[in-house]
């Protein structure tokens, strides 16, 4: 009989973006792949289509965190001045961690730009941390664990 497995909670992750030495993600969404599907028919078979794969559709990956001093995310953002469309690409990776911060399981994202950013609403009469949101693009992803 195998041994039994345990779901990973959700709540402990990290992630790591080349080259950001500080990025404290309280929420990550959108790690998926998906298919296009394409339904095709021989000419000599009548009513019977055959499916196959299609294109790979990675699609965009949200992360939030509280603003902060740190700079280096918006640099990533912006870009080189003058260069339009000249945004790094950069592999960004999220851990599942357990309580003593082993890795559980690995998810890379490759070649991952800054597609949008997104500052939540200022609002006097709240007392909410001011978020920022971060929405990636990225070719294709990896589980190595």
């Amino acid at each position: 009989m195998a041994d039994r497995v345990d779901p990973y909670r959700s709540y402990r992750f990290s992630v790591e973006i080349d080259g950001i030495t500080e990025a404290y993600f309280t929420e990550v969404t959108g790690i998926e792949v998906s298919y296009d599907v394409i339904e095709f028919r021989s000419g000599d078979l009548s009513g019977n289509a055959w499916k196959m794969p299609g294109l790979v559709n990675n699609p965009i990956i949200t992360l939030k965190q509280g603003v902060t001093d740190n700079m280096e995310i918006y640099e990533w953002i912006k870009g080189e001045p003058g260069m339009a469309g000249a945004i790094e690409r950069k592999d960004v990776t999220i851990k599942a961690i357990d309580e003593s911060s082993a890795e559980l399981a690995v998810w890379t994202l490759y070649d991952a730009w800054p597609s949008r950013y997104v500052v939540s609403d200022f609002n006097a009469s709240e007392s909410k941390v001011l978020i920022e949101t971060l929405e990636i693009a990225y070719e294709g992803f990896l589980r190595s664990k």
